[in-house]
């Protein structure tokens, strides 16, 4: 009997800890199918982050003001330092999901470089800067409606501070760091009002622009400007862990570099620490996973009385992980642009970095950093990477080449190359590529090559090829702009030849097994002809997906020509569909601004990505997948880079080459047109149902 009981309470405990594990993260409407057990089932320690660029942005540059989380997913944006060097006043609510922003009151007096708290409904900001360092509380309602709210009078600390950064556990907040503007202020504030004050405890190394977070009932302090000493005006590496309850302050550890107006923020019960300036070399190649944010206009350079950004100090990218057993930071992933002194708030599981300056510079973006083990384990190499132990294959179409790299994004194959066996059909205009008979291959169609090819991998010889180099024709073993070529189940070739107007099925042995459609009939009139196809992606069930340009129509197909359905979809250029589930499929538009749509067999839309204009707008995307993370990677041709999106909140999640600038160096591709995704046991994620 007893051992029975211990059986189900050890299931149960099992089953729990998978439920907590396996938990969707984060808000969102979208629900897009996701399959992220090969890729998370053999991960332990504490998750990596997802972290993401936003479509949208401030509408001017802001650094050093303060922000809150609100009702309905909004945020409150109080103060902070504008692009002329003045404190503003102006408070604003963002919507998070479109970055919509409305006015709704202003400060008493203006301010940078202050904290805030939430006490109920009310925000107070505690002190900051303007031509002063002030000691004044400003209370803000954020229950009012009204778009006039002025901030009221809520208190007064016992001396000026600025620079300092707020923290509240239960009812209580404490104010930890800070500057009286001659001074360092090393007491740790304790209040629950706004207008009385404790001290709960005072810094070993009192610091100006630390980073804060509260975690298991402990305040924790990374980094930080010395203000007095030998180092004064340098970020620092300590760790200092505060204890409310027992009023003492020490010296626990310390950051693998020094930090100054890093950011703090706890989400699911574990502790990230994001960007700041360091004094520490900050690697940095162009597209390599960093988002490409415009140059800053003249006058926009921090102006702020800190004397921060400067030469000595590089803005810093990297994302940690706070392990509270061993007190250290472990990497946990990247900003997708490096910034200090920001404004952050948290909204359920994900914290929302606004604003800030990168390189001296103030910037208008929004990010969003959130916990997820699909994106690896803190501390792992590859850790942050929406394909996390996984390998990206790309078309490099421009560059003529394909690209092999993994999960940190260096380099590890390439074709052609010195390496690689002589090409006796001039590998050209590689349109798609994707693996194939378990990785151990890649089936690359040329499209103005006219050719097909198996390429053995990593040899880089070619087993097997279709088509005639820049021959094109109708005529058996002839192709006219091959496009999608994918190696079924039964070793058979599909491939879409676009200006032909049919969808080929070939033999190993080169003769045609199949046809759909009428060679040179390029009109939507099933199952007789088909508008120039250009994606005839294999399903699970033994058919094809077949998207047609002309008249902007999908469908499936048996092999052997029959349809099974069609829907017309209300967008220019379809490109490359693929099914995400029952009814569910996911397709590009070859267009600019391009767009990701999810719709179902009755051409209904029911997810939409377009934004159109700023870091997010494609511009003619031909290929968009579901990875095993639950982020979609697309190639986006003619901005020259690979981008994933969490499909949630829109964010560009990883990216790889600069928008618009095409090259061969590392971190440059040119129109990338096709991509695929092998993980270490051989098999494809994105194509499961392929050869």
């Amino acid at each position: 009997m007893v051992a029975g009981a211990l059986a189900v309470v050890v299931l149960f405990g099992v089953i729990l800890a998978l439920w907590v594990f396996a938990r969707p993260r984060g808000g969102g409407t979208y629900a897009p199918v996701r399959s992220r057990g090969q890729v998370a089932a053999v991960q332990r320690g504490l998750p990596a982050a997802e972290s993401g660029l936003l479509p949208w942005h401030m509408a001017a540059p802001i650094s050093r003001e303060v922000v809150t989380a609100s009702s309905g997913s909004r945020l409150i944006v109080f103060g902070g330092l504008t692009a002329s060097g003045a404190s503003a006043s102006g408070v604003y609510a963002v919507g998070t999901a479109t970055g919509a922003a409305r006015y709704v009151g202003a400060l008493r007096a203006p301010v940078h470089d202050a904290a805030v708290s939430v006490t109920g409904r009310r925000a107070l900001i505690f002190g900051g800067g303007s031509s002063t360092t002030v000691a004044a509380v400003q209370a803000f309602s954020l229950g009012g409606r009204s778009s006039r709210t002025r901030a009221a009078t809520g208190g007064s600390m016992p001396a000026p501070r600025s620079d300092a950064v707020a923290v509240t556990i239960g009812q209580t907040t404490y104010l930890v760091g800070g500057y009286n503007g001659a001074q360092p202020d090393a007491a740790v504030l304790a209040t629950s009002n706004g207008r009385t004050f404790t001290t709960a405890a005072v810094l070993r190394i009192p610091v100006r622009y630390p980073a804060v977070a509260a975690l298991g009932g402990q305040i924790y302090v990374f980094g930080g400007q010395a203000v007095s000493g030998r180092h004064a005006g340098a970020p620092v590496d300590a760790i200092q862990a505060i204890d409310p309850a027992r009023h003492t302050a020490a010296v626990v550890g310390h950051l693998p570099e020094p930090l100054s107006g890093a950011v703090a923020m706890t989400l699911d019960n574990e502790l990230f620490v994001a960007g700041g300036e360091s004094t520490a070399a900050q690697p940095a190649t162009a597209g390599l996973g960093t988002t490409q944010v415009a140059p800053p206009a003249s006058g926009t350079r921090s102006q702020s009385d800190s004397g921060t950004s400067s030469s000595a100090t590089s803005t810093v990218s990297t994302i940690w992980a706070f392990d509270p057993a061993t007190k250290r930071l472990l990497p946990a992933g990247h900003l997708q642009v490096p910034v200090s002194h920001a404004g952050v708030a948290v909204i359920g599981s994900t914290a929302w970095i606004v604003g800030g300056e990168s390189g001296g510079a103030l910037i208008a973006s929004v990010q969003m950093v959130r916990p997820s083990r699909a994106f690896g384990t803190a501390g792992r190499t590859g850790a942050g990477s929406p394909f996390f132990g996984a390998r990206l294959l790309v078309a490099d179409r421009g560059n003529n080449r394909l690209l092999l790299m993994n999960d940190t994004m260096n380099l590890v194959w390439k074709y052609p190359s010195a390496k690689t066996p002589r090409d006796p059909l001039h590998f050209y205009f590689p349109d798609d590529a994707f693996f194939a008979d378990h990785g151990t291959a890649i089936l690359s169609n040329q499209e103005q090559n006219e050719t097909i090819v198996k390429i053995g991998y990593p040899s880089g010889k070619i087993i097997w090829s279709y088509g005639h180099p820049r021959q094109p024709g109708s005529a058996p073993g002839y192709l006219h702009e091959p496009d999608d070529a994918y190696l079924l189940k039964d070793g058979k070739i599909a491939v879409a030849d676009a200006v032909n107007c049919r969808v080929l099925v070939i033999n190993q042995n080169g003769t045609v097994a199949h046809q759909i459609g009428a060679t040179g009939v390029c009109i939507h009139h099933p199952a007789t002809s088909m508008g120039s196809p250009n994606g005839d992606t294999p399903l699970a069930d033994g058919n094809l997906l077949i998207s047609e340009i002309n008249g902007s129509w999908v469908s499936e197909y048996t092999v052997k020509g029959k349809l099974v359905w069609t829907t017309h979809l209300p967008i220019s250029y379809p490109s490359d569909p693929q099914q995400l589930g029952p009814d569910r499929y996911l397709i590009a538009d070859y267009a600019s601004p391009g767009q990701i749509i999810e719709f179902n067999r009755k051409g209904q839309i029911l997810y939409r990505y377009h934004p159109a204009s700023g870091p997010g707008m494609l511009d003619h995307p031909s290929l968009a997948e579901m990875l095993p993370s639950g982020v979609i990677m697309v190639n986006d041709d003619y901005n020259d880079r690979m981008l994933a999106i969490d499909p949630t909140t829109k964010a560009i999640v990883w990216q790889y080459g600069v928008a618009g600038r095409p090259g061969t160096a590392p971190g440059r591709l040119n129109t990338p047109d096709g991509f695929d995704l092998l993980l270490p046991n051989g098999t494809t994620p994105t194509h499961k149902v392929t050869g």
